[in-house]
């Protein structure tokens, strides 16, 4: 059966954080300038972004079950249009603000609406397109006539300095990071955002749809090690030591494990690599896709840093798609993980710009692992 995206709906909290207020909205370590933003900024030409904290007291005003909900809210797919309508609800993040339940579930709390089926994806940034493709699965196998897929991240309770006081450092916090580069640069990279997108078996009649023509998601964790990780250290030989390993917590917070942290040697070594050279080329044997037949190129990549990277991979492999055809909204919406292909694709559906017959193809990595999706989308 034939799905369509009918509605697409994005929640950013609070107002845009501009660069020279980051530090005021998640605050110094040990009260000390960040010694990496600036480089970490211009790398990644992140502009302005969104955080679920209140500028004057630096405290929550939204957990990111609460921002999944606001998103699915503002989804209106037709006249008349509840939460109680929902007969599928798939729900993916990186952040969820409880170990147990799921995610998903506790969302469905949130909204109070009537039983439907529920189900929560764990991951990166690939959770949004695996509650993506469940969604999908579901009404094109008939098992239900509508679903709502999201992804969302609350990633700013994860980088606030106060997560991070309890570290003493070396002692001597003025001439020495407290966090290691691994999880530095991680406070200037991620933001906060939900997404929702609603699909059903039939187009809308009076505007444009997405059709879902097919979505291909692969891992290559049996080739790669770990490359991001929470809740663990990496050792010297790659392997990893979770939490549950120590003898108490006290030791995991004494030691930085539940901090988010990333290998930036291996992912700038791999992740262009393993997203164009075996992921993009597998796709393209596998579905027959030709560079010219799209129009749109939807790319969530974390840092502008590897924009140029990707566009000269692709390039050598024969699909090079001119940057005329990209759309993102990295600079100006932040990198928000799991949400961040929501994000991306509800600007450019609202925008006016898209015309029926036009194909997008959207192109999400994920560094946990090293996993891989792109979808085809057509404009109906």
């Amino acid at each position: 059966m034939t799905v369509y995206i009918n509605d697409i709906s994005v929640f950013l909290p609070n107002e845009p954080v501009d660069n020279d207020h980051i530090q005021d909205i998640i605050g110094r370590i040990h009260g000390l300038p960040s010694r990496v933003k600036n480089r970490v900024l211009d790398n990644n030409k992140i502009e302005k972004r969104y955080y679920a904290i209140d500028p004057a007291t630096g405290r929550l005003t939204h957990t990111n079950t609460q921002m999944t909900a606001e998103a699915i809210r503002g989804l209106k797919p037709y006249d008349g249009f509840t939460t109680d309508d929902i007969q599928c609800l798939c729900c993916g993040t990186t952040s969820a603000d409880v170990i147990a339940p799921g995610h998903g579930l506790m969302v469905h709390g949130e909204l109070g609406s009537l039983p439907c089926e529920v189900v929560s994806t764990a991951g990166i940034c690939l959770c949004g397109m695996t509650a993506f493709k469940y969604a999908f699965m579901n009404v094109a196998l008939g098992f239900s006539e509508n679903a709502v897929a999201t992804g969302s991240e609350r990633a700013s309770s994860l980088i606030q300095s106060k997560f991070f006081e309890h570290l003493p450092g070396d002692g001597d916090v003025k001439r020495h990071h407290v966090l290691p580069f691994e999880s530095e640069f991680l406070r200037w990279m991620l933001s906060d955002a939900a997404g929702a997108v609603f699909m059903s078996s039939e187009k809308n009649p009076d505007r444009l749809s997405l059709r879902v023509d097919w979505i291909d998601h692969v891992s290559y964790a049996g080739q790669y090690d770990v490359c991001m990780y929470m809740g663990a250290v990496k050792n010297d030989d790659g392997s990893v030591t979770g939490w549950r390993q120590l003898d108490s917590p006290r030791e995991a917070l004494d030691k930085n494990f539940f901090a988010l942290k990333q290998d930036t040697g291996i992912l700038n070594e791999e992740i262009v690599k393993v997203a164009i050279d075996l992921a993009l080329v597998r796709t393209i044997k596998k579905r027959n896709l030709k560079a010219d037949e799209v129009d749109w190129f939807l790319p969530h990549y974390s840092s502008y840093f590897f924009r140029e990277k990707v566009f000269k991979a692709m390039q050598d492999i024969g699909f090079a798609i001119p940057y005329e055809k990209w759309f993102t909204n990295l600079a100006y919406k932040g990198n928000t993980g799991s949400a961040s292909i929501y994000v991306i694709l509800e600007e450019l559906f609202r925008s006016g710009k898209l015309k029926a017959g036009e194909k997008l193809l959207c192109f999400i990595p994920e560094s946990g692992r090293f996993s891989m999706a792109y979808i085809l989308l057509t404009a109906v």
